[in-house]
């Protein structure tokens, strides 16, 4: 994402700020008394990619695959240039790390326009398929991005075959609803619909694409495609390569929130997984502590958490809209804007429901928030 600093903390913890606001939930907010931020590993691997994007907390054991261990995708080779990174590491609650992938643009199973450049776009199935979106690009800048594709991935961190073309365009994060061996969906959102022709202007192409996924004995199979989120804002960014819509997570009564990254604000689309038609959704929440929302996760309260692309801020917000919490994730200086500007992305809870982990783009870090 951001191509600002790259320093290094030690393992270490950090005492949190933390602002409450009152919660329509008597539990409280999830995140009210989490306050310490820990490092849990870097999460840059021998060849040197940086920038770690996509977080995925590996749901079941099989394979290379432990079940509580994340995975994160590395978008930044390297030399740091965006849309190049090829690797996705595998992670401990202890700390202990390895690589899971390493994708060779030249030996894919299948199409995958413009190559290899891992993105948020990352999820693990109880099955045992990893499947990462790819957004490439030739030298790390925003007019050489192509469309690009997601990779499916066996549990020994093979390519087994790709999914491009139709409505892949960009693929930027993804979600899915996971059942097991009677298949999976996957939702994805796009951010190049018309964006670098548009570029620097701000286009309304931002795509939500929900996939059907068929899992036997076989690799996954596609049943089917279909556009069910629409005109979201997107456009180049000098820092960032591209900004659209970016986080996205399944509530439990079916409904889909998307971030809005350029409008800073959460979306919320209903009955995702069977509506036939396509929707600019509703907003759930806006501005005020969203600022520049990118990462998401579901909270087991039922809450919308977000990491802010603007700063180094956490929110929490209540299906309804209210934002009840904010922990800063990241103090460190980011000039000219506010402390964290740019460092934070992929966010997940951990196995054990006790803390939340989070990728720092500014560290190459995986860290735990508890």
């Amino acid at each position: 994402m951001r191509m600002l600093r790259f320093t290094w903390w030690g393992i270490g913890a950090l005492v949190l700020a933390f602002w409450p606001v009152v919660s329509e939930a008597s539990s409280g907010p999830f995140v009210a008394n989490f306050n310490i931020v820990q490092t849990v590993a870097s999460t840059v691997p021998k060849n040197g990619d940086v920038n770690p994007y996509g977080l995925v907390v590996i749901p079941s054991s099989t394979g290379r695959l432990m079940a509580g261990n994340a995975l994160v995708s590395n978008f930044n080779n390297r030399r740091n240039l965006q849309g190049t990174g090829t690797t996705i590491v595998e992670i401990s609650p202890a700390g202990s790390f390895s690589v899971f992938a390493s994708l060779d643009p030249n030996k894919l199973p299948g199409s995958c326009p413009g190559g290899v450049g891992l993105t948020t776009a990352l999820v693990a199935l109880r099955s045992g398929w990893v499947i990462v979106g790819s957004l490439p690009t030739k030298d790390g800048t925003s007019a050489t991005m192509q469309a690009g594709c997601l990779v499916v991935i066996d549990r020994n961190g093979n390519p087994v075959e790709t999914i491009s073309g139709g409505p892949i365009n960009g693929p930027w994060d993804m979600t899915a609803l996971d059942n097991g061996s009677k298949g999976a969906t996957l939702f994805v959102t796009n951010v190049l619909n018309g964006t670098v022709a548009a570029s620097p202007n701000t286009v309304d192409g931002g795509t939500v694409v929900r996939i059907q996924l068929s899992i036997g004995t076989g690799m996954p199979a596609v049943i089917s495609e279909k556009v069910i989120g629409t005109s979201f804002a997107e456009r180049t960014d000098p820092s960032a390569l591209v900004v659209g819509p970016t986080g996205v997570g399944l509530a439990g009564d079916g409904t889909l929130y998307v971030n809005d990254s350029v409008n800073s604000r959460i979306v919320a689309i209903p009955n995702a997984a069977g509506r036939s038609t396509s929707t600019s959704g509703s907003t759930v929440s806006a501005d005020m502590h969203l600022n520049d929302p990118l990462g998401m996760a579901m909270a087991p309260n039922g809450d919308i958490l977000t990491v802010n692309g603007g700063d180094g801020n956490l929110v929490e917000t209540t299906p309804s809209g209210s934002q009840v919490a904010v922990k800063m994730l990241d103090t460190s200086p980011a000039p000219p804007g506010p402390n964290g500007n740019g460092t934070l992305f992929g966010v997940a809870v951990n196995q054990s429901q006790n803390g939340v982990l989070f990728v720092d783009d500014a560290t190459n870090t995986l860290n735990l928030l508890h």
